[in-house]
């Protein structure tokens, strides 16, 4: 029975990815900081689940998810965990900014550099970046700090898919870049997304299926994939105007 492991698998998309890969039969090795969350999803799936808690914020705690996953054949990991927060870059609280940077980077950074050397071992397996529309876009006034994380994301995997497919790897790596999701994400972001999102289950289902057809970046639903192909067109000083009026608009809660 083929395993997969999910980060940031208490809530939204990981929580979906779990419900949705049980059901076509993975193993898996859910991931969060939430004992109790994490067993209420291993409660809810249907094939064998191991619950893994460890906090990603701390580069410690990624090498100890790393060394659990060292004897395993994982066959596909769900680089999932992150967060989000808004306000004007010098008034956000540092300490917040840095841990969301250690979560959304530094953590995706280790987690896909072990992963990636143990499936390159093996010649076959499937690492999914999650990251956002935002990694595509040239910058996120209000939201600073997590449009360039995910912007990072989206410029990692696209690398890598690069160096496997010039190595001639079986290996896949994919990045997902969803726009709004009806998730958690808000609350903890502190924002009201000003389109309106699509459900995580829709997100999951589409992503999955990408991945089959071998679509390194995802961007799941027609709007956002309309709006996303109109901003490559749209000039530099326009478009960030724009994401600057969306972003006030987030905060009309």
């Amino acid at each position: 029975m083929a395993t997969a492991c999910i980060t940031g698998a208490s809530s939204g998309i990981g929580r979906e990815f779990a419900r949705q890969l049980s059901a076509q039969g993975f193993d898996l090795i859910l991931v969060a900081r939430s004992e109790n969350k994490l067993k209420e999803v291993a409660a809810k799936c249907n094939t064998d689940c191991e619950v893994f808690v460890c906090d990603l914020s701390r580069t410690e705690e990624c090498n100890r998810l790393l060394a659990y996953l060292s004897d395993r054949e994982i066959a596909m990991f769900i680089n999932n965990a992150g967060f989000g927060n808004i306000g004007l870059f010098e008034e956000n609280d540092i300490a917040r900014d840095l841990e969301m940077i250690d979560v959304n980077v530094r953590a995706m950074h280790i987690l896909a550099h072990g992963i990636l050397k143990q499936m390159k071992k093996r010649d076959r397996g499937y690492l999914l970046n999650v990251a956002s529309v935002a990694g595509l876009m040239p910058g996120g006034p209000l939201m600073a700090t997590y449009y360039a994380t995910k912007a990072y994301v989206v410029s990692l995997t696209n690398a890598i898919a690069e160096e496997l497919e010039h190595a001639a790897s079986r290996v896949r790596v994919f990045a997902l870049c969803p726009g709004p999701v009806d998730t958690e994400f808000n609350d903890v972001a502190g924002v009201k997304f000003s389109l309106p999102g699509i459900s995580a289950r829709n997100c999951v289902r589409a992503c999955l299926k990408d991945m089959r057809k071998g679509k390194t970046v995802i961007v799941p639903g027609l709007t956002v994939r309309a709006l996303q192909t109109g901003a490559k067109f749209m000039p530099r000083k326009m478009l960030m105007k724009v994401l600057m009026k969306g972003q006030k608009k987030k905060l009309e809660k």
